[in-house]
């Protein structure tokens, strides 16, 4: 036992080093948009200076190490490379599947209500196209699949839900979603920004038909660089928007023209890629599979239930469940006697940051928090009061 928890705190504590942001902020904002980490800045900083001196002479490098993104966004999810777009952010991989499913005039979209405006405007904006988005209201932050399941008929193409609410910090069961989807003959989309790479994932053992994320939650990577996983028998179905010289099998004969599309995912990725981006997030990407996604997924849950129990304490109202599966690294709250509105600015002035959403302040701690520094959150806020 002895030797597991020195297993344990050595992980976290690589972890924290790897996590400059820690020397100078308590940072509780992983669901919004977090710090990057030492590795996604040293591959940063390293391109830079390699481009900056030697222009583009090391692009064959970089496009390795684009390419051991890819891989490793693969391993996270549990698909292989070729089902693996990298893409510049969720809406961007929502789109691709959203503007290239071949629909009809009367077909139709069902999505919790309570989605984030990612999850939302993509699929609305095909009324255009005679497609209506089935919205389907999600009382107290909690999905009833059984509703969501109502919704649909015979004309819904696809069913589409985020993993983790990031308002109310539900998480959802990502594999009762997809097989409702499919039992209603329609296919699952999950947007998984806020669970990809603290809670493990599986695709293939879950069923899930397309999934998007961007890297710059609970990733630690830049903003600007995603992932978007298509079913490699679903590639065909989507109809290829966006294609560019990067879209075909002779990417680099430019001389070439030919509209023979690769045949991956990789042909959504369209022209010029943003390599410092998806470089920095390959990086912190090694660093949270080395980790490894399950014990990150059980020390985020520890944390965040010690969190609440000290929020409990000082009379607070915890908004989000903390059900065995459902629990998230979100925690929504009001306290006594502390005004929501402003909430963030002041406590930035204590060295915390935290956000507000939805009329509640809102923390998300990463597996390199600590108690120590939870306990300090609790006490400044109720200082404030």
């Amino acid at each position: 036992m002895a030797q597991e928890i020195n297993v344990q705190t050595d992980r976290w504590q690589r972890l924290r080093a790897a996590m400059p942001v820690a020397q100078k902020w308590i940072y509780l904002d992983h669901a919004g948009v977090a710090p990057i980490s030492a590795p996604a800045r040293d591959a940063v900083l390293e391109w830079a200076d390699e481009t900056t001196f030697d222009g583009a002479s090391n692009w064959s490098k970089w496009d390795r190490g684009v390419q051991q993104a890819r891989r490793t966004a693969a391993t996270m999810v549990g698909s292989s490379a070729d089902e693996i777009a990298l893409v510049k952010n969720t809406t961007a991989g929502i789109c691709v599947v959203a503007e290239g499913f071949p629909w009809r005039e009367g077909d139709n979209i069902v999505v919790p209500a309570n989605e984030f405006p990612s999850n939302l405007y993509p699929w609305m904006i095909l009324e255009e196209r005679g497609v209506e988005t089935r919205r389907v209201p999600v009382d107290g932050g909690r999905l009833d699949v059984d509703r969501m399941a109502a919704a649909c008929d015979e004309r819904t193409r696809i069913v589409s839900a985020s993993w983790i609410s990031y308002s109310s910090g539900w998480r959802n069961d990502v594999a009762t979603l997809a097989q409702m989807a499919h039992d209603k003959g329609a296919l699952f989309f999950l947007d998984a920004i806020q669970g990809l790479g603290i809670f493990p994932l599986d695709v293939e053992e879950t069923g899930i038909d397309f999934l998007a994320a961007d890297g710059h939650k609970w990733l630690l990577g830049p903003e600007g660089a995603g992932v978007l996983y298509v079913r490699r028998e679903h590639l065909d179905l989507l109809a290829t928007t966006g294609v560019g010289w990067n879209s075909v099998v002779h990417a680099r004969e430019f001389g070439k023209i030919d509209l023979d599309l690769k045949p991956n995912v990789e042909r959504f990725e369209g022209g010029t890629q943003n390599q410092v981006g998806f470089l920095g997030l390959g990086a912190s990407l090694d660093l949270l599979v080395s980790l490894d996604i399950a014990a990150i997924a059980e020390r985020i849950l520890e944390i965040t239930e010690f969190t609440c129990e000290k929020l409990r304490e000082a009379g607070a109202e915890i908004a989000c469940s903390r059900e065995p599966g459902r629990a998230s690294g979100i925690v929504s709250f009001t306290l006594p006697g502390v005004e929501v509105e402003g909430a963030r600015n002041r406590m930035l002035a204590e060295g915390i940051v935290l956000s507000e959403r939805g009329g509640r302040l809102r923390v998300s701690p990463h597996a390199y928090n600590t108690e120590e520094e939870m306990e300090r959150v609790v006490e400044t806020l109720q200082r404030g009061t």
